[in-house]
């Protein structure tokens, strides 16, 4: 088949790796850093509200589980779908690729439905179980109303910008970012504090700008000039692209999903063997970790389509590069962070709370949570290179390990023996471990992975 390819996409088969890794992840990481603000820019504003500003924050954090819930679905037809359409690019099969966006496009709206009358018809219950008292409920449920009704443009901006990376358009996936991004920023203080709508106008505020990143998303995929274009007759369910996206997907979908378990294991261990307080030094370490995570998420996701198609078209060398490349720039920023957090916790924290009694106590869990976070660059690298090459068992394995099998567990057992202590010292004993472990799988299957490859393409150009 004839190899047909965009002319507003890079050629991702040539030129400097070094180059491409930059061209496409600065918009990538550019993009998540902002979308990071949609939420983290209500925590800022909310925790300066007059006289509630700490229960305020606290009753918002406690949402995250089901706004990160929302996320996960994204990630699974998205993060499953995007590199599958990627390395169908680079064997030039465009149509299979459009294919497989249509029917992720399809789930994203059905799973939008289901979730929204779901969470609507069982949110109160669902805080208590993750840590509300009657101090935070009501903020958090005024939040999370109105914030679900924008659950379809979260779906379908989170969900379908990945395929607009995948076909390296990373400064058009950016703008979909900066533009819901910027129009928050806008809006939080006006229908905050001007209008007088508090934690409710903030969430107002994230489903309008959401709705916009939507729009613009929607736009650029239906374009003629998109190399994987979204066609209402690709729109449908198809059973063998859907169980091939989600058999992908599955692993980052894991990894957000077990995000929001985690949180709520560990908001309820702060709940009974702290308090409120100590449930919004959660929120706050949470958000502290996200400035780091969320730009080095994006860098990842920005470089993934450089290796899934060099390894579609059959250029294992620049895909050993690139993941060379991936994994030595991971860990240096993973590493840099750590020391950045242990050295001035007090400059993070500050950004998100002003009441001192809760930035006391924030500031000693903070230095303790974050000591594994150095390495953590390790199994970032290798997690996104397993999913980049189509490695479904490997890739949900390392997802399912970190939080699943080490860090839920810890945090219910440890506080037994220490307290709250005990919650904070699970994340560095799970990040270190886990890393271990991924770093050594990944010595074990890469090179294994891209021999079978090259076999196979030997067999395929010898006709067998």
């Amino acid at each position: 088949m004839a190899r047909i390819r965009s002319s507003r996409m890079p050629d991702l088969g040539q030129g400097s790796i070094p180059g491409l890794m930059f061209r496409l992840a600065l918009p990538s990481v550019v993009a998540q850093t902002i979308n990071m603000l949609y939420n983290m820019v209500d925590r800022m504003y909310i925790g300066r509200i007059e006289g509630v500003g700490a229960y305020a924050l606290t009753g918002v954090g406690l949402t995250f589980p089901i706004i990160t819930l929302i996320s996960a679905f994204s990630s699974l037809f998205g993060s499953g779908g995007a590199p599958l359409a990627s390395i169908k690019l680079g064997e030039g099969n465009r149509e299979r690729a459009s294919r497989i966006l249509g029917v992720s496009a399809f789930m994203l709206l059905c799973t939008s439905a289901i979730l929204f009358a779901a969470f609507q018809l069982f949110m109160e219950p669902l805080l208590m179980a993750f840590g509300a008292s009657e101090n935070t409920l009501p903020y958090a449920a005024q939040y999370l109303r109105t914030y679900l009704f924008g659950t379809c443009f979260v779906q379908l901006t989170l969900g379908l910008n990945s395929y607009i990376s995948a076909q390296g358009r990373a400064t058009t996936a950016m703008c979909s970012i900066i533009i819901g991004a910027a129009l928050n920023i806008l809006l939080d203080p006006l229908f905050i504090f001007v209008f007088g709508m508090g934690v409710r106008g903030a969430a107002l505020a994230t489903v309008l700008s959401q709705a916009a990143s939507c729009a613009w998303v929607l736009l650029a995929l239906a374009s003629p000039k998109a190399s994987i274009r979204l066609e209402k007759r690709f729109i449908r369910f198809d059973r063998a692209i859907l169980l091939g996206t989600v058999s992908l997907g599955i692993s980052p979908f894991t990894m957000v999903f077990t995000e929001s378990a985690v949180q709520v294991v560990l908001n309820r261990g702060m709940m009974l063997y702290g308090g409120d307080l100590y449930v919004g030094t959660i929120t706050i370490i949470a958000s502290v970790v996200q400035l780091f995570s969320t730009p080095l998420h994006g860098y990842t996701n920005g470089v993934q389509p450089l290796m899934s198609f060099n390894y579609g078209a059959g250029k294992l060398d620049r895909v050993r590069k690139t993941f060379r490349y991936l994994l030595f720039s991971t860990l240096a920023f993973t590493m840099t962070y750590c020391a950045l957090i242990e050295l001035f916790p007090r400059v993070f924290i500050h950004l998100f709370a002003q009441d001192e009694a809760l930035i006391d106590l924030t500031v000693r869990g903070l230095r303790i949570y974050s000591l594994g976070l150095g390495i953590f660059g390790l199994q970032n690298a290798t997690q996104s290179m397993f999913v980049g090459l189509g490695q479904a068992k490997v890739s949900l394995f390392i997802a399912i390990l970190r939080k699943v099998i080490l860090l839920i567990p810890l945090a219910l057992v440890l506080p037994s023996f220490l307290g709250v202590n005990g919650v904070y010292i699970a994340e560095p004993v799970a990040d270190i471990t886990s890393a271990t472990i991924a770093t050594c799988l990944m010595l074990y299957h890469f090179d294994r992975i891209l021999a079978r490859r090259e076999q196979m393409l030997a067999a395929q150009q010898k006709g067998v």
